[in-house]
């Protein structure tokens, strides 16, 4: 007899508990600021609490009000437009593993989706660290929207306890439950530009594998995910926060990730491209060429940075920071003068902005756009 686990601790909410969830959010104080901090006329909440209160479905919840509000108050407001690429190539009726760069706290899976629901497909289920949930609204808001809980920072045995119902969880969702996943290639933002796929998520992902290393991959249908912000969200909190850790031992607290969700949503963030891969199921034949396990994982690791690198669009502001690095004009044609005289202006904002040597400052900041450019470069080597 197998056994069942219970996901209780960390699954969404389901449909039988969206009204009772959705009259709690409602009453949430800290639920009401960010109602008027987003809306801030009374009649608009009042209409957006009674809309709410008619929502019965999960399904319901992000059609008639998540996805106007992804499309009203980040898209139209915070960005110069959305583009994608990649998403017309996969099955609407199959299931999938995302696995993406991460840039943004919110914004990564919530434009995912918004463009998921666009190409007529079911939204994902979203994977979401647990030192997220601050506040009870927070929590009830994510589970409302498909979101599953990653319990971290445990001591070793109740995480290792925590990766293999995290993983079970995962694989059932794709293979028995036909429901697609996004989950982050690393812990944390990206904060320098440089992309790197951790091997501690494929490892906790084989944990639930019964089969060979690479046939367990296959099931999972992993589809990488390149998410590229022509101004890089929170930019000058990520090199603070990059600046800090080197020169204090820097320690983040739940009121930067808080405030690092508000930023992310409202701060511009210029041209946006998702760029979704191919299924790598072919290349991952490549991993049973490795005698150990930790080799593939690690074969496995560099594939899907690979194809993310492969997808990631490069913006003018890439090019120019590595001429300013650089001190060349290698890049020309690849920008405008007005283009050059916009980044250096937010190049100059992030120096002054940020306390401490302003060089070094100066050289993170152009790091952090020139480190795609980088990468890209290597992919099609």
């Amino acid at each position: 007899m197998v056994h069942k686990i219970n996901f209780d601790d960390i699954r969404p909410f389901d449909d039988s508990e969206v009204n009772q969830s959705l009259r709690i959010l409602l009453q949430d104080e800290g639920f009401q600021h960010i109602l008027q901090f987003i809306f801030k006329d009374q009649e608009k909440i009042d209409q957006i609490k009674l809309l709410l209160s008619h929502v019965h479905t999960i399904k319901d919840l992000q059609l008639k009000f998540m996805y106007q509000m992804v499309d009203d108050l980040i898209l139209k407001k915070s960005t110069d437009g959305l583009t994608s690429s990649g998403l017309d190539l996969l099955d609407k009726n199959a299931s999938y593993l995302f696995i993406s760069n991460h840039r943004d706290i919110i914004l990564d899976s919530a434009i995912m989706n918004f463009l998921i629901v666009l190409e007529g497909m079911n939204t994902t289920e979203i994977a979401i660290g647990n030192n997220l949930l601050i506040e009870k609204w927070i929590e009830y808001t994510v589970k409302l929207n498909r979101a599953f809980v990653v319990r971290r920072n445990l001591p070793v045995r109740e995480l290792l306890m925590a990766s293999q119902k995290l993983s079970e969880y995962i694989r059932r969702d794709i293979t028995r439950k036909n429901t697609s996943v996004w989950i982050a290639q690393r812990e944390g933002r990206t904060k320098d530009g440089n992309d790197k796929t951790q091997q501690s998520l494929l490892k906790m992902l084989n944990l639930s594998n019964i089969h060979e290393v690479g046939e367990g991959f296959k099931e999972l249908r992993i589809v990488p995910l390149s998410i590229s912000y022509e101004i890089e969200p929170c930019g000058i909190s990520k090199v603070a926060e990059l600046y800090k850790k080197q020169t204090e031992g820097f320690e983040k607290t739940q009121e930067d990730d808080l405030r690092s969700m508000g930023e992310g949503l409202v701060r511009p963030k210029g041209r946006v491209h998702f760029g979704f891969g191919e299924p790598i199921s072919s290349q991952i034949d490549l991993i049973c060429k490795e005698e150990t396990i930790s080799n593939q994982i690690e074969k496995l690791a560099e594939i899907i940075d690979a194809n993310i690198y492969s997808n990631f669009k490069l913006w003018p502001n890439n090019y120019i920071a590595e001429d300013i690095l650089n001190q060349t004009n290698t890049n020309l044609d690849q920008y405008t003068s007005e283009q050059f005289d916009r980044f250096s202006t937010m190049l100059n904002e992030a120096v002054e902005t940020i306390s401490g040597d302003k060089e070094v400052i100066r050289t993170m900041f152009l790091q952090m756009y020139v480190n795609p450019l980088i990468n890209k470069r290597k992919s099609l080597m």
